[in-house]
């Protein structure tokens, strides 16, 4: 018995001391930041970004037609409003509404860079208009926001990128290597119009970026349990999106003369099937790269899961929401209170972890969903993204302007779980990264394609120093 407890003690120390080992060896990722001269920007820049929030460029869905006069009008009001650019960009309209500037470099053995936003705004839920503090589309400034649809996606990076490159220019800023600006029109409803055609363009053009910039990363304040400082998260790739639908076809009948599986009781098994067999948690990257720029910030025994993944991984990766997710989205079926329907249909959501596929999603659900079910992929799909380095130069200047500007921030690499129209830039582009300076509280975090979406005055001029200084660091 002795012998047992005294090997037992043995396990546990030899365990304890891995665990302290591994938690000794995570130190900080944080690179040193350097001093930077803030740039001012004179105040009408709040006003420019209201003036383009009035413009209702709404994207529905895949199929409506964009509101020609919103999209025209809008596109007016950027050349009114940024001359410079407008004079020594050159300017291509991609299948009509999308934006593509031209800046020349003047060193052509450099890769380019490609900065994008996207001009179109979801809707708004007319139930909610009383709850906004100011109209969605009035872009009203207090004293302190600038309130409407757009401010945080995705306007705000738009036009303030512009006001970066206007001032550039006012000071006869020429850059080294050739600039792209690619401003989609459609990325709310997937982007197969807008930036895709972009990206297919620039392909034509023999066009090899050493990097793509969108938005899709912001800094987190208070968000992240254990680390005080702001947490600017740059996010390398992005899941997939798929969506499926689940049918169901019965002879049907009467309620009073239920079969022993009804059309609808199957459906709903199905969709309980699939919650609860869902694809399971996996560390892989970029997720690795979240646990240890992440753990290396946190207090001791929170940084001891972080450095011990093989021991403590379910909780963080749970956390983290590192799996393919499963949602039901829509369901419909039955027409009368008293008639057992003959189809019955379900779409199920899946946001997809890179290493799984579409297809790989599809054989998932088919081996866990009766037979008797029809399954079928629907609507706008894509695969997870490929995964950009940060071992580049391209990422250690994006990491180091950051680091620049917000000096008490971690930098953090990742994976975003929405979608983004960087997907489609993997051809032209060594590395397509995700992140403008966006300030993200919980408090704000609902605001996003939500009720009373607005950004700060101080925010937003940082979003504006953070493009300017970021275009002037790629040398």
């Amino acid at each position: 018995m002795k012998k047992v407890l005294l090997f037992t003690l043995i396990v546990i120390l030899i365990i304890a001391g891995i665990l302290v080992f591994n938690t000794l060896q995570l130190s900080s990722k944080q690179v040193a930041s350097q001093p930077v001269e803030e740039v001012t920007f004179p105040e009408d820049i709040f006003q420019n970004l209201s003036k383009g929030l009035q413009y209702k460029t709404i994207s529905f869905s895949e199929d409506a037609i964009q509101d020609s006069t919103a999209f025209f009008g809008f596109h007016k009001f950027l050349e009114e409003t940024f001359p410079l650019v407008h004079a020594n960009l050159s300017l291509e309209k991609i299948n009509t509404y999308s934006l593509l500037y031209t800046w020349k470099g003047s060193d052509a053995s450099k890769k380019s860079l490609i900065l994008m936003s996207h001009q179109d705004v979801v809707p708004v839920d007319q139930p909610t208009l009383e709850d906004w503090e100011a109209g969605p589309f009035e872009g009203k400034i207090t004293d302190t926001h600038i309130i409407g649809r757009g401010t945080l996606d995705d306007k705000g990076t738009l036009i303030g990128l512009l006001e970066a490159v206007e001032k550039l220019l006012e000071e006869s800023f020429v850059p080294s290597q050739t600039i792209y600006l690619a401003f989609g029109h459609d990325e709310e409803v997937g982007g197969g119009k807008g930036a895709a055609e972009i990206a297919k363009h620039l392909k034509a053009k023999g066009v090899n970026a050493a990097m793509a910039l969108d938005e899709g990363g912001f800094i987190a304040e208070n968000l992240v349990p254990g680390i005080e400082n702001p947490v600017a998260m740059v996010n390398l790739a992005e899941k997939g999106f798929a969506s499926f639908r689940l049918i169901v076809e019965t002879k049907g009948g009467h309620s009073s003369q239920p079969p022993k599986e009804n059309t609808i009781g199957i459906l709903a098994k199905a969709i309980v099937d699939l919650e609860n067999n869902q694809l399971p948690y996996k560390l892989v990257k970029p997720i690795d790269y979240q646990l240890e720029y992440m753990g290396a910030e946190l207090p001791f025994f929170k940084k001891m899961a972080f450095a011990n993944p093989w021991l403590f991984k379910t909780p963080i990766l749970e956390a983290l929401n590192a799996h393919t997710t499963t949602a039901p989205t829509i369901v419909s079926g039955g027409v009368k209170n008293n008639v057992i329907p003959t189809v019955a249909e379900a779409t199920i959501n899946f946001r997809i972890l890179p290493g799984e596929s579409i297809e790989s999603v599809q054989e998932h659900i088919e081996n866990t969903v009766s037979d008797k079910i029809k399954v079928e992929p629907v609507g706008f799909l894509t695969n997870p993204s490929k995964v950009s380095s940060i071992d580049s130069k391209a990422y250690k200047t994006l990491e180091q302007t950051i680091r620049n500007q917000f000096s008490t921030s971690v930098v953090v690499p990742g994976l975003v779980g929405g979608g983004t129209d960087g997907r489609y830039f993997y051809e032209v582009a060594d590395d397509v990264f995700r992140f403008y300076p966006i300030r993200l509280a919980p408090d704000s975090m609902t605001r996003f394609h939500g009720i009373d979406e607005k950004i700060s005055k101080e925010n937003y001029k940082e979003i504006v120093q953070f493009s300017y200084q970021l275009i002037k660091n790629f040398k």
